[in-house]
């Protein structure tokens, strides 16, 4: 079977340098193919989790309002959804969208029929508590490094069971970039007079 321009898998050692032929084989494996022609349906099942299934457990969010949660208080059968885009003027007014406020409006992210629940691209509800799902659609790498424990914060033991804070516990959803901070004067050494 041939793996490229003139290349068999009998002609991998002797054609290519070291790590081409280890980069090829690795290639090759991960596309469940082999010298036999074996095809990607009849590879070994590996075992893997999607991520849209890792659950991580986290604090409740923190919401500006507590009282106005759950959501469904007011959005209930007695107030239909309004699905057009525009300034919200009776409630919620004090919201104003500076997150990709171009493309992106309430209800891209907050569900119109259930609103105790966030909605994922797909169309999958999902509680305020795993909002970094809905985060991460967008924002692949920061979610990456959070689940890795290098964005954000989490709290727990090196080992075993972790609590992460969600994104919303430093960026405002609707307003996510910090604010500019003025710098502090550097610390006195002990023992010197400012």
């Amino acid at each position: 079977m041939a793996y490229g321009p003139g290349i068999t898998w009998g002609d991998v050692g002797k054609r290519l340098p070291v790590r081409a032929a280890a980069a090829l084989a690795g290639a090759i494996l991960c596309l469940g193919l082999s010298a036999g022609g074996a095809t990607a349906q009849e590879a070994p099942p590996r075992h893997t989790v999607p991520v849209d299934s890792m659950v991580f457990e986290t604090p409740p969010p923190p919401f500006r309002d507590p009282d106005i949660f759950p959501c469904s208080q007011c959005h209930n059968a007695d107030m239909p959804p309004n699905l057009q885009r525009r300034q919200l003027v009776d409630m919620h007014d004090d919201i104003v969208l500076k997150h990709d406020e171009e493309h992106r409006w309430c209800l891209d992210c907050h569900d119109a029929q259930n609103r105790d629940r966030l909605h994922l691209a797909n169309g999958t509800l999902i509680p305020f508590e795993q909002s970094y799902k809905l985060c991460g659609q967008c924002h692949g790498d920061k979610y990456r490094d959070w689940r890795a424990g290098v964005h954000g914060r989490r709290t727990g033991e090196w080992n075993g069971k972790k609590q992460y804070l969600l994104c919303v516990h430093c960026h405002y959803s609707h307003e996510p970039k910090f604010k500019g901070l003025k710098p502090l004067a550097p610390p006195i050494p002990p023992g010197r007079k400012p």
